[in-house]
């Protein structure tokens, strides 16, 4: 028991020796910091790193600032409704239709074996995307059904309505599945890049610092200290110069490893792959549709004219 009681000591006193170490370690460091943002401290006396590491270094700040630059407005694609025009109000409407189809359900289960009429059973109403192209699309249609009722579906008018609805839906469409590519395939993947590997090298970087302030210190340290102490001064010298060589030889892989990474690349590749994809969908719809309205607006400027040929169009 005894035994054992010594051996829980020794180590408890490894233990906080160590904690010790890594507390005066901190506090030198800080305290070589500040003086050297103080500038208390030459420009001789700051260790020189290489200076490949410096220019990995800004390299890799540019990578990094870039990714930050496209993921701030990158992530709006993560919610759809980042055009939807704020004038439109439709959610009291849907949730009435939803609501109306619960009850209706609800009604048609339980009502059976009953002498109560029961109803058939609706499918819910599909969720309405709150997207601008979707928002156009209803706009247009229950435009074209506003004018069909008094009018009848041959009017000019409202087919031309109905067509550039039609045209609004299918870029509505695309447009959902170019914001699901862009997420999936770059927003989500630049981020992760930022997030691990840029990260990574960040937190590499900072262990150079540190670790070249720690040698620092302990060179004033050295330079500072009395014939007794200088010995162990000279040995801390040499072992904060080990670790800065270790910490800077990881650093500078680090960096190396995400600058060589053809990630970046491949996904602004994927992001140009979904903006051509839905503006050639877009482009397409709306090239059809304009020549049908064309169509129509000409039928319809020559019927006004031979109507009217007295009148003069504005």
């Amino acid at each position: 028991m005894e035994g054992w009681n010594k051996l829980q000591s020794s180590i408890a006193g490894l233990n906080l020796g160590q904690s010790a170490n890594k507390f005066a370690k901190g506090f030198s460091s800080s305290v070589q910091a500040t003086r050297e943002r103080l500038g208390q401290i030459s420009s001789e006396e700051i260790t020189e790193l290489p200076q490949e590491y410096k220019d990995l270094e800004a390299r890799v700040d540019a990578l990094r600032q870039a990714h930050i630059l496209l993921l701030k407005v990158g992530k709006v694609y993560e919610n759809e409704s980042y055009d939807y025009p704020a004038q439109v109000q439709e959610t009291i409407s849907e949730l009435g239709t939803t609501i109306g189809a619960g009850i209706t359900n609800f009604a048609a289960t339980n009502l059976k074996g009953t002498n109560l009429p029961a109803p058939s059973p609706t499918q819910p109403p599909r969720a309405q995307h709150k997207t601008l192209p979707h928002a156009l699309g209803r706009a247009s249609t229950q435009a074209a059904q506003v004018v069909q009722r008094t009018t009848g579906p041959e009017d000019r008018f409202g087919r031309a309505l109905a067509e550039y609805a039609g045209a609004w839906d299918k870029i509505a469409e695309a447009r959902i599945v170019h914001d699901e590519a862009v997420v999936q395939n770059f927003t989500y993947p630049w981020q992760q890049t930022l997030n691990q590997s840029i990260n990574l090298a960040m937190k590499a970087r900072q262990a150079v610092r540190t670790s070249r302030l720690e040698l620092d210190a302990a060179k004033q340290t050295l330079k500072n200290a009395n014939p007794a102490k200088q010995e162990h001064a000279r040995l801390e010298v040499e072992n904060a110069e080990d670790d800065l060589v270790q910490k800077t030889e990881v650093a500078i892989t680090l960096m190396k490893r995400v600058l060589d990474d053809a990630a970046p690349v491949r996904n602004i590749n994927e992001l140009v792959k979904a903006q051509l994809a839905y503006f050639a969908a877009a482009a397409e719809a709306l090239n059809t549709v304009q020549g049908e309205i064309e169509e129509l607006a000409v039928a319809a400027e020559g019927e006004y004219r031979s109507e009217s040929p007295s009148r003069t169009l504005a």
